[in-house]
């Protein structure tokens, strides 16, 4: 399995579904007529991000890690989204950029190390390969997981097919 493979269509589906969710709870919010900053404000604990950044987080994994797999300067996003559909225009605009990411250049990356930010004063360094499988994919998938919690959690009617989104499975 390629590095391309493993990542942009994971990124896709993820935050296809993450959308979906946000459709959601703006639908719950309305019907059951709760403010939808009660939503984006709402936190498993209190040590935790709300889901605003929970989202925006669900981003900055897409974009940031496929960016500098591909080698490239990951876009900057200013975190001001307030609403439902800021982040849901921030997915998209997320989704728009995975879409650019030139798969054979991410191939390349699996041997490359691949410098990035570890919070606001250290770097870290990894070959391309760990940087994907041990902390761009566990991070997206940490984030869009809780993002996911909080909404079940506030009384949002989803499920686990919700969260795994358009998989491309087979039934028989």
């Amino acid at each position: 399995m390629s590095m391309s493979s493993a990542s942009i269509p994971v990124f896709e589906v993820g935050l296809n579904a993450l959308a979906a969710l946000l459709d959601k709870a703006a639908a719950y919010a309305e019907t059951k007529r709760i403010d939808p900053a009660v939503l984006l404000n709402a936190r498993l604990f209190p040590d935790m991000f709300a889901l605003t950044r929970q989202v925006q987080v669900v981003c900055d994994q897409a974009k940031n890690g496929g960016a500098r797999l591909a080698g490239i300067d990951p876009p900057k996003y200013e975190d001001t989204e307030a609403t439902l559909p800021e982040l849901k225009a921030r997915i998209a605009k997320t989704l728009a950029f995975v879409k650019t990411l030139d798969g054979g250049s991410i191939d390349a990356a699996a041997s490359r190390e691949v410098t990035f930010p570890l919070g606001p004063k250290n770097t870290g360094r990894m070959k391309g390969a760990d940087y994907l499988n041990f902390f761009v994919l566990p991070n997206f998938h940490f984030h869009l997981a809780t993002a996911y919690g909080i909404l079940r959690h506030s009384g949002v009617e989803i499920g686990k097919l919700d969260f795994l989104g358009a998989i491309p499975i087979s039934v028989t």
